[in-house]
This record gives C-alpha cells, structure tokens and sequence, in this order.
C-alpha cells in the first residue's frame, strides 16, 4: 500500500464576504507528483498557503496530517522546518543579488566574522549541480532568464533540505523549451524520492509529469483523479474545473484582415537599456489594421515585448529608432501618456508588477490609465469611478465582493479582467496585449478571448503576444514570427501551422 505523506481533512478558511475553502480534502502520496487543477479562485493556492503556514494554524479550521502527525503551522518557517517548501507564481527572488545571495537569504551560512561567502558561493554550485543550473554563483538574478531563475527557487528549496515541493504555476512564464527542462527535473527528483505538488493550467504538461490530479472548484474538492497511464482526459478535467461542457475553447469569429491599417511601424530598432551596445529588436516592420487580431510568436528571448514596449511610449530600451504610424499619421510617442493620447493601450504580461496597483481598489484601478475622465475641477469624482467600475466589473463579469476591493485579493483571471477594463476605459483605437492569458484557467480564458473578439468587433485593432501556439492559431488573423530580435515570417492563419511556424524559427539565421 503507497504511503500517504500528506493529508489536508475538512479545510474551511473564508475571507470577509467569501468563503475560500469550504471542507476540501486532500491526500498527497510520498514520492508521486500530485496536481491541483481549478479556475482562477478555486482555492487552490489559498489551500497551499495554509500547508506551508502563511494562513497559519487558527485562521481556517480542519486538519493537516504530515508524515503521520498533526500539525499546526504557524508561519513559513514552522512548514520549512517539516521539509514542507513552496514556490509561488511570482518568484521571491531579488534582482540585484546574485543566485548564491538569493539562495540563502534568511538562511545565510555564517562564520565567525559573520557571512562565510567562500561556503555560500560553494553550496549554492552544489545545489545548482543537482537542478543542472550552469552558471556562476556569483551573477546577478537579473542577467538570468526567467527558466533559469526557476531552477535557483528549486535549488533554493533543496538548500532547506525540502522533502515536500509545492509550486504554483511554476511555467506560467516559461517556453515550450524550459517548461519541458522544468518538468523533467521533478520527475528526476521524483526518481530520488521528491513528493511534489504542482498548480498548473496547463493540463498537456500535468499529463505528461503527474501521477494523480485533484480537481477544485468553488473551494471544494471535486475527485481525485489517476494519471497511471499519463493519457488524462481534458474534458472530464475541464468539466470538473468549470462545472460544464466547454464545447469550444475559443470563440468564433470572422477572419479580417481588410480594415483600415491602424498602427504600422517600420524599421524599429531598439537596444538593450542596461547593456546598450545588445541590440534587442532589429529593423521590425509590421502592421495592424482595424478589426484585425495579429499575433507575435517567438522563443524566449525574441524580442516581442521589447517591441511592444518600445512603441508604447518608448517605455523599454535605449537608441530607439524607426517611425510608427497611427491611421496613416506619423506620430512622435516619447512616453507612455503621449501614446496612451495617440490611442494605443498596452496590456503589461507583468500585471502584478506593472499593471496594477495589488493595495488598491478595483474602481481605483480602473480608471488609472485615464483619470481625467473621472476629475471634476481637479478632484476625482468617486461615485462617478465607483459607477465605471460597476459597469465594467459587469460587463467583464469580473467575479469580486464589491468594486471596492483591492486588487491583490482578486484571482489571477479576475485581476485580468480588471487590467484588461482599465485599458478598455482609456478607449484605445489600438490594444497590444502580451501573455493576455498567462496563469488563467481555461474558463477565464474563454472570457479574455470573448473580451478581444468584441473589442476587434468594434473597430479595434489588437496586437495579441503569446507563447501559447494553441492560441496564437485560436484567435489571430495574421501572425509575425520573431526570433532574435528580428521578423522571420508573417503568414495568414489559415495557412499556418505550428510545424510552419517553428520551421521558420529554426530556418532563421542567429
């Protein structure tokens, strides 16, 4: 009989006006990997917080049975000192230190003149080694990619000598390339014993690592459900998560590529704002008429959202070059307030870092980009916000207590509504959105698509940046391929396919 590691009894935990977790049960193997799959606001990560102790033991009632005994974990460092690690969606690492000062961070290894650098430096390389990192200790968190960064919160989690892993959405922000490096070393360190739980919506990658998977919906524990064979059906996944038949995962839409252009850019160039001599974007030129969705495909590294940001404003990169056009008109944009007047909005990939304000209100966010819609004689009409806000969360069907909430205690999907109806508010002519979709469930993605579809219905001209290939076919027009820095196809979806578009990316030189 498989020995249970883990077992989560009765979990209730509710929030003013919400009630999270309503009696969820969880059993957890030693040494398998078991997948938590739900909607945006299921209860998944508000579960995994109470295992690993930041909802500590009072603020929610049941039990948690640990490797046989109950436990009562007040804090971090209480689940820590069990074995118990988690790594959440938005990595708690600091830029400006190096991989082996993020390592051990409140676990510095010390000597009698105080941090022993020469062991932190060694250490760090030992547990780099077993995660198969290949870089110098030394170099910062900020000049490595975002895959790699992953495996120094993994390492970080072995120096703690981690029996249990929990991660949450580890490949959100991933490639195809790095997502499939990822998983591969959990089923490695399942190999060695590891018991992992993963959060994820990426339901091909959870067959292909998972051994079980429990589905959650509306804080309750739906089934357990067996991966023995790593050949899960989706639908029966998808019609736990959501309570229904999701018949189609995008909506349908009339292809147009026959509008008015709207936005088009020619010849930009665009370097690297730290190490300026790295040129980022390469003599780019695309278009993007109105009504259409265009879509930008490349590898990590590509260059798309240094593109993207280049022209809103030129708020990324340095020696920026090229001209950009709006309805047919040269425009100067030299930041982003210029280019939010000339009609273009950006919908950050980053929502939590540069899209919106985590401690504030929903109404406040949503009137952010354009706040003078909303000033009478310079002060800020409130009921006038409060009533915008209603009506967005409405026509959104922004899922929240009131308009009043803040931000940071909405779901990943419904903190994308709300980005997505603070730049809808702006009234743009042209919508760039990067990663619109990231760390959603696929039910809240269904809502974003039907978003985009109505805003292209009206006339708008949308700029969709995904390293979802699914989607990139589900829901563009047109397609432009990056790779380093530069275009190496542009094809109509009808005729595209993923093996054309990765063969374009291959075929390119570097």
């Amino acid at each position: 009989m498989d020995e249970i590691i883990l077992e989560m009894k009765d979990i209730v935990k509710e929030f003013p006006g919400v009630k999270a977790l309503n009696g969820v049960n969880l059993k957890v193997k030693k040494g398998e990997i078991h997948a938590l799959v739900g909607e945006n606001g299921a209860g998944k990560s508000t579960l995994m917080n109470i295992l690993s102790g930041i909802y500590p033991f009072g603020s929610y009632s049941g039990d948690i049975i640990y490797k046989g005994q109950v436990c009562r974990f007040r804090g971090l460092k209480d689940s820590e000192g069990m074995g118990i690690v988690i790594i959440h969606q938005e990595l708690a690492l600091i830029p400006e230190l190096s991989i082996g000062e993020n390592m051990f961070l409140g676990n510095e290894r010390k000597g009698p003149l105080g941090i022993d650098w020469d062991r932190t430096y060694k250490e760090a390389e030992e547990h780099m080694d077993t995660v198969g990192l290949r870089e110098d200790p030394k170099t910062l968190i900020k000049d490595i990619g975002a895959g790699k960064a992953q495996l120094v919160e993994i390492a970080k989690a072995l120096s703690k000598n981690v029996e249990l892993l929990i991660l949450d959405e580890p490949t959100s922000s991933l490639n195809e390339k790095d997502s499939k490096m990822l998983l591969d070393l959990l089923l490695s360190m399942k190999e060695k014993g590891m018991t992992s739980i993963i959060i994820s919506h990426k339901l091909n990658e959870l067959s292909y690592c998972a051994d079980n998977m429990t589905v959650i919906r509306d804080g309750a524990s739906i089934e357990t459900i067996s991966n023995e064979n790593h050949d899960i059906d989706e639908d029966r996944i998808i019609r736990g998560m959501v309570g229904r038949e999701l018949s189609d995962r995008y909506p349908s839409r009339k292809h147009r590529s026959d509008g008015e252009i709207a936005l088009e850019v020619e010849g930009r160039t665009v370097y690297h704002p730290v190490y300026t001599e790295r040129k980022v974007v390469d003599n780019v030129s695309f278009n993007v008429r109105r009504g259409e969705m265009v879509g930008f495909y490349g590898l990590q590294g590509a260059g798309r959202t240094e593109l993207a940001m280049s022209v809103f404003g030129k708020s990324y990169g340095t020696e920026i070059s090229g001209t950009v056009k709006i309805l047919g008109k040269e425009v100067d944009l030299p930041d982003p307030r210029s280019a939010i007047e000339a009609g273009l909005a950006y919908v950050t990939e980053a929502r939590m870092v540069n899209g919106l304000v985590l401690s504030d209100s929903i109404s406040m966010n949503t009137t952010l980009a354009r706040l003078e819609k909303v000033c009478r004689n310079g002060r800020i009409n409130k009921d006038e916000e409060k009533a915008i806000a209603e009506d967005y969360r409405e026509k959104l069907r922004i899922k929240s207590v009131s308009v009043d909430q803040d931000v940071g205690k909405l779901s990943g999907g419904n903190q994308q509504k709300v980005l997505l109806s603070k730049w809808m508010f702006a009234e743009p002519e042209i919508l760039i959105v990067d990663e619109p979709t990231r760390g959603i469930d696929v039910g809240a993605k269904y809502e974003i698509y039907r978003i985009l579809n109505e805003q292209a219905e009206k006339g708008k001209a949308i700029v969709i940046i995904t390293s979802e290939m699914p989607e990139l076919l589900g829901m563009c027009d047109r397609i432009y391929i990056m790779n380093e820095g530069r275009i190496v196809g542009e094809m109509p979806v009808q005729e595209a396919t993923q093996e054309k578009i990765m063969a374009a990316i291959l075929a390119s030189p570097v």
